[in-house]
C-alpha cells in the first residue's frame, strides 16, 4: 500500500508537484506562500518562494522594490543610506545631505576623512598650506583672511625677525627703538648681560647696562671717583670741569654738605666758608 504524501496544510497530494519541506512537514507552494511568506514593506504584496527577498531593519522587500527613494535605482547590490524612513543610494544622499569640499567643489563622501573649520568643509588632502602647498592634516594652522598656513610657513612669512639673530620671534621678545629682539638676544653691548627687565641706557644707539655705561661714558665723581649715572633719582653738582654726587659734595675739612651753599675752591679741594676763613 502506497504511503500518504500530502501537503501538511491543505492535505492535497504532493506527488508530481513542487513542495517545500518545513520542520513540521511538507507544504505545497500555494500553502507555503500563504502561511510563511513575508509581506513586502514597499508594495505590501507577499514575497513568494521564487522571489529574491531582501531584509533590512525588520523590514522585508522584493528585490525590485528595494530601491532609492529619489532616483528609483535598485539598491539590491548598491551601498545605501537610510535617512528617516527613506532609503537613498550614496549619490542621492551625498547630493542632498553631504558637504562639498570648498577647494575642489566635489562631494565629501560619508566616511571619508575631512576637515571642518568656520562652517566650511575640505577633503583632508585638499586642505593645504597656502605657502608650501602641503596638506596640513591634523597639524596646527593659522588662518589669514582667505588663506591658511601651517605654523612654520606662517612664522617664516609673517612673524617679526629678531634684529640681532634674524630668526623669527614666535612669542615674547623685547622692542627697542621700534625693533624686535629675542629676550636672550637683547644684551648689553659691553658685558653681554641680558637687559630684558633691567634698567639700561644707550650710547650711539647701542644698549648698555648701567654698570658698563657708567664705566665707559659717565662722568666720574671728583670725590669718590665712581660714575655719576643719574639713575634712581641721583643728582650731581658740576663746577668748572669737575663733578660730584650730591652726597659727595662736602667740605674737605669738616665734611659739611655744600649742596645749595656757597663754597671756596682750594686747589683740588672745596671748602665751606667757615673752614676757608681759618686758612
Amino acid at each position: 500500500m502506497t504511503e500518504c504524501f500530502d501537503c501538511d496544510n491543505c492535505k492535497e497530494s504532493l506527488y508530481g508537484r513542487k513542495y517545500i519541506q518545513m520542520d513540521n512537514g511538507p507544504y505545497c507552494i500555494p500553502c507555503y506562500d500563504a502561511h510563511f511568506a513575508n509581506t513586502c514593506d514597499e508594495c505590501k504584496e507577499l514575497i513568494g518562494h521564487d522571489c529574491r527577498e531582501l531584509y533590512y531593519e525588520d523590514r522585508h522587500y522584493h528585490e525590485h522594490c528595494f530601491r532609492c527613494f529619489r532616483c528609483d535605482r535598485s539598491l539590491a547590490d548598491e551601498p545605501f543610506t537610510c535617512q528617516g524612513e527613506e532609503l537613498l543610494c550614496n549619490d542621492c544622499y551625498c547630493s542632498e545631505f553631504s558637504s562639498k569640499c570648498i577647494a575642489c567643489e566635489k562631494t565629501v563622501m560619508p566616511g571619508s576623512r575631512k576637515l571642518e573649520y568656520n562652517g566650511q568643509t575640505w577633503h583632508e588632502h585638499c586642505f593645504i598650506c597656502s605657502s608650501c602647498q602641503q596638506p596640513i592634516g591634523s597639524r596646527s594652522f593659522i588662518p589669514d583672511q582667505k588663506d591658511y598656513y601651517c605654523v612654520p610657513c606662517y612664522e617664516n612669512k609673517f612673524a617679526p625677525r629678531c634684529t640681532r639673530c634674524k630668526k623669527t620671534l614666535t612669542k615674547g621678545g623685547v622692542t627697542y627703538r621700534d625693533e624686535p629682539w629675542h629676550k636672550e638676544c637683547f644684551v648689553c653691548t659691553g658685558c653681554k648681560t641680558p637687559l630684558a627687565g633691567q634698567q639700561f641706557t644707550s650710547q650711539d644707539d647701542n644698549p648698555y647696562c648701567i654698570k658698563c655705561f657708567g664705566n665707559l661714558y659717565a662722568k666720574k665723581c671728583s670725590a669718590c671717583t665712581k660714575p655719576i649715572t643719574g639713575f634712581g633719582g641721583g643728582k650731581y653738582v658740576s663746577f668748572e670741569d669737575r663733578h660730584w654726587h650730591h652726597n659727595c659734595f662736602n667740605c674737605a675739612r669738616c665734611n659739611t654738605s655744600l649742596v645749595g651753599k656757597g663754597f671756596i675752591p682750594d686747589n683740588d679741594e672745596i671748602l665751606c666758608r667757615d673752614c676757608s676763613s681759618d686758612l
